[in-house]
C-alpha cells in the first residue's frame, strides 16, 4: 500500500483513494461529500466511460433510433439537429441504456450476439477508463490545484481484473498510485440491493463465460427462446446471481488495500470522518 499506517495517511500532503464494490453502497455519495470539501477531486470511472470511450456509440444508437422517425431522419440529413447523450456523474442512464438487455425486441431486447458486442466495448473501456485514473492524478493536480484525489469506480472493475494475479496491469497500476479501499456490504444490504434493482432493472457488465452460463440456463429453466425472453425478468433473474459471484471477487482486490463495511461508510459526514476512517482502515489491515 502507499500509506504504511493510519497517520502516514493523515500526515500525507497528497491523498489518493479509490473506492470499489457494489453499487449501491455508498462510493458515489462517498466521492460528491469530498468534491463538496473542496479540495478533492472525484475521478468518475463511469462518467469518463460514457464520454470518452462509449460515447461516440451511444450517440450513434441514439441517431440510428432517430432515423427511424421521418422528421427528424429529414433534420438529421441536412444537419439540423444535434444529438448526443447527456451523462452526469448521478445520471448513467445513457450509458446502462446503450448496453442493453438480450431478449424479445418487443419489450426492448437484443439480439444476444450484439448485447454480447456491447458488453465487450464496455470491458474494454472500462479497463481504458480505469488505467486512465493515473493521468488524472497528475491533471487534477497540475491543472486544477486539487491535492487530493478520489475515484470511483464502476461497480464491475472486479469483472474486468485478475486480483489473484501479482502482475495484473489493472491491479499494479491502481495499487502503485492509490489507496484501494473494498466498501463492503452485509447480507442485508445484498437483499436490500436485490430488491432495488428489482424495481428498475438496469443493464450491467459481467464477464463474458459468466454470461454465456446464465443464458443458457436461464432460457433452459424457462422455456424461452433468444426472441421470446423477456429482457427485465432475464437481467432480474442475473443480478442476484451475479452479486454471490462478485463477491470472492471483491474480497480478492481487498488483498490489495483496506476494506471498510457499507455501515461505516454511511457514517462518514464530512471530509474529516473519511481520512479518520481511511487511517482507522489502514491500522487494522
Amino acid at each position: 500500500m502507499i500509506y504504511h499506517s493510519g497517520q502516514d495517511y493523515l500526515d500525507a500532503a497528497r491523498k489518493r483513494v479509490l473506492l470499489f464494490g457494489m453499487s449501491g453502497l455508498g462510493k458515489t455519495r462517498l466521492s460528491n461529500l469530498l468534491r463538496a470539501h473542496g479540495d478533492w477531486f472525484h475521478y468518475s470511472v463511469d462518467y469518463r466511460i460514457g464520454t470518452r470511450y462509449m460515447g461516440e456509440y451511444i450517440a450513434d444508437n441514439f441517431k440510428r433510433e432517430a432515423m427511424k422517425v421521418p422528421l427528424l431522419r429529414e433534420l438529421l440529413m441536412t444537419d439540423s439537429v444535434y444529438i448526443a447523450s447527456n451523462i452526469t456523474f448521478d445520471n448513467l442512464a445513457p450509458l446502462s441504456t446503450y448496453l442493453g438487455k438480450p431478449g424479445d425486441p418487443a419489450r426492448g431486447g437484443l439480439p444476444f450476439a450484439e448485447y454480447m458486442k456491447r458488453q465487450e466495448q464496455h470491458r474494454a473501456a472500462e479497463v481504458a477508463a480505469t488505467l486512465d485514473t493515473a493521468r488524472f492524478i497528475e491533471r487534477a493536480e497540475e491543472i486544477y490545484g486539487y491535492p487530493n484525489f478520489v475515484c470511483d469506480t464502476s461497480g464491475s472493475i472486479c469483472e474486468v481484473v485478475d486480483p489473484e494475479d501479482p502482475q495484473d496491469p489493472v491491479m499494479k497500476q491502481l495499487s502503485e498510485t492509490l489507496l484501494l479501499v473494498w466498501i463492503k456490504g452485509s447480507d442485508a444490504h445484498t437483499a436490500e440491493l436485490v430488491r432495488r434493482f428489482d424495481r428498475a432493472p438496469k443493464p450491467m457488465y459481467y464477464q463474458p463465460h459468466f454470461l454465456h452460463a446464465m443464458w443458457k440456463e436461464y432460457r433452459a429453466t424457462h422455456s424461452v427462446s433468444e426472441e421470446t425472453c423477456d429482457p427485465d425478468h432475464f437481467v432480474r433473474w442475473t443480478y442476484a446471481r451475479a452479486l454471490a459471484h462478485r463477491q470472492p471477487r471483491y474480497a480478492a482486490m481487498a488483498r490489495w488495500g483496506v476494506t471498510v463495511t457499507a455501515e461505516e461508510v454511511g457514517a462518514v459526514q464530512n471530509a474529516v470522518d473519511f481520512d479518520t476512517l481511511m487511517a482507522r482502515a489502514i491500522d487494522r489491515s
